[in-house]
């Protein structure tokens, strides 16, 4: 993984510097809470409904086991012995004490990590494939060209007040574990004719209060210039986006407002002035930044271990997870590991500091000492030896990461919601929890097979509802929290936005709300055939008929 350099420290380290004594003069008096806002912003510190609460980088979602072991002792020491893995690949701490993020911010300086552009109107945090590296299915290795937009966007100086916050995904895999069509640049390595490397772009996609597809506004970009394009992009952003209206200042709204291809000739005409300027890339650059990917020492293995092959065959419970929770590597003889945040008692996401200690500890056994947390809100050891795994799964089964459930029902994405966020119009946590106790049963979920729930406690669709197969948002009606419904969202190569099937639903009656929609899918899927294949195939009204019941539609359409 990247290593900082001299240069890199020295940032980190002033703006911890520059931070500290910004503090100060707030616990002060000094400076008054308007003046000190946009500082601890640029800090990635917001003020929660109950606490501050510090938002860490974690660049593409790549962790060493050192700043694993760091992240433990900042959730014992300063927090509540707990940490949040959130849908941007980064960690939260929900309990900080004001006067002691200065001393977090200069404990992670130490292993290399920060919350510098964690929030604010900047580039985000560069997200891509946790299988970065190791999938099997991986055409090119995106963990390079990510550390080189990291680089370049850090404190660029020209995008540090953009209209709205901006999110950049990068997919080199056949598969699309990033989401790059709901990002407002997505990036898609691929090769041309000839073999050289190059990007697909999209441009214009997101989620929350308008949720907008991307759009393909390049079919490839030459390596060299990927960054002097994604500036044009941003400038053309910058110019003209809406800073009078926060609800329509993302990206989209503009690209929707001109249309691609008036977007598109904006940005050629302006890439025109820069795409062989001092942000051209050169293959000396490139090499660097790929030399801190090197391959691991793997050894010489043979295509399935033995033993791992007779556990599988022996222990029923070591199957299960093994089939959900382990996936192909493309190297002989591995595996990639998923260690479940998404125990039926904790809230999704959560994971203590013992916890933790002991993922660092399994990542420095069985990993090369590194590992990747997911937009799923999981964590991935990605180079875990077969004959390592019955091992590894033991100790994860004791620790409580080991549910078998990737991919499946009760693997929910979940916002932090009206619990700690004071954004939010519900809660979303009890309704994880509840539809993971109401389904908690391996066989049934299995029986389901692959499905993905997503919750959101607002429209800002932190949660990712948009695209869940089925959909859960939170809204407010006369001060009450209710929950809305949609079905038919899906991410990956075929990106689409779930559709609301009706009415909201009280929190009580979530579980069997979801229970009906479940029970319409099975009694009307073909063989094999998956959830979300099932409700493309017949609609939503199946569903409807089944959720509010027959009276209930025909007076609704008769409204409409």
């Amino acid at each position: 993984m990247y290593r900082y350099d001299s240069y890199d420290q020295r940032i980190v380290d002033e703006r911890v510097a520059q931070f500290r004594e910004q503090t100060r003069r707030y616990l002060a008096g000094e400076l008054t809470d308007d003046e000190f806002r946009p500082l601890r912003l640029q800090n990635g510190l917001y003020v929660q409904r109950h606490a501050p609460m510090l938002r860490v980088a974690v660049p593409y979602g790549l962790l060493s086991s050192a700043q694993v072991r760091t992240l433990a002792h900042i959730a014992r020491t300063y927090d509540k012995g707990y940490a949040h893995f959130t849908t941007r690949q980064n960690v939260q701490f929900n309990w900080p004490d004001l006067k002691v993020v200065p001393e977090i911010l200069a404990e992670l300086a130490t292993v290399q990590m920060h919350a510098i552009q964690t929030s604010g109107a900047c580039i985000r945090n560069i997200t891509s494939d946790p299988f970065a590296g190791v999938a099997g299915d991986e055409l090119i290795d995106p963990r390079p060209w990510c550390e080189i937009l990291r680089q370049w966007s850090t404190f660029h100086p020209e995008f540090a007040f953009l209209p709205r916050k901006f999110k950049i995904a990068v997919n080199g895999a056949e598969e699309d574990r990033a989401v790059i069509q709901c990002h407002d640049i997505g990036l898609e390595l691929k090769r041309d004719a000839a073999g050289q490397i190059g990007f697909r772009v999209l441009v214009g996609g997101g989620l929350g209060r308008t949720p907008i597809i991307g759009e393909e506004i390049s079919a490839y970009v030459p390596w060299q210039h990927i960054i002097t394009y994604c500036e044009a992009i941003l400038r053309v952003y910058n110019r003209h986006g809406r800073r009078d209206n926060l609800y329509k200042a993302r990206i989209k709204i503009l690209v929707k407002a001109l249309g691609i291809e008036e977007f598109r000739r904006q940005v050629e005409a302006e890439w025109l002035h820069t795409k062989d300027g001092p942000s051209t890339l050169t293959e000396a650059e490139v090499a660097r930044v790929a030399g801190h990917f090197t391959t691991p020492a793997y050894a010489a293995l043979t295509a399935e271990d033995a033993v791992f092959a007779a556990r599988r065959a022996d222990t029923p419970a070591f199957a299960a997870w093994v089939r959900r929770n382990v996936r192909p590597h493309k190297v002989p003889g591995y595996a990639i590991a998923i260690l479940s945040l998404k125990h039926p008692k904790s809230p999704p996401g959560d994971i203590t500091a013992e916890q933790l200690d002991l993922v660092a500890s399994w990542a420095d056994a069985y990993s090369f000492g590194e590992l990747r947390a997911t937009h799923e809100q999981n964590l991935v050891l990605a180079d875990v030896k077969q004959s390592d795994l019955f091992t590894l799964w033991e100790q994860a089964r004791d620790a409580g990461l080991a549910t078998p459930t990737f991919g499946l029902l009760t693997d929910i994405i979940c916002c932090p919601g009206g619990d700690f966020c004071a954004l939010a119009n519900a809660k979303s946590i009890p309704i994880a929890n509840a539809l993971q106790a109401r389904f908690d049963d391996l066989d049934y979920l299995h029986d389901i097979g692959e499905l993905e729930l997503n919750i959101s406690g607002c429209m800002n669709s932190c949660g990712h509802h948009h695209v869940g197969h089925i959909g859960i948002l939170g809204v407010d009606k006369n001060g009450e929290e209710w929950y809305q419904v949609s079905l038919g969202g899906s991410q990956g190569k075929r990106t689409s936005l779930g559709k609301v099937i009706g009415r909201s639903f009280a929190a009580a009656e979530m579980p069997d709300v979801i229970g009906k929609i479940l029970d319409v899918y099975v009694a009307q899927r073909q063989t094999a055939e998956a959830f979300i294949d099932t409700v493309r195939r017949i609609g939503l009204d199946p569903f409807k008929l089944g959720v509010y019941g027959e009276a209930a539609v025909k007076e609704r359409k008769q409204h409409v």
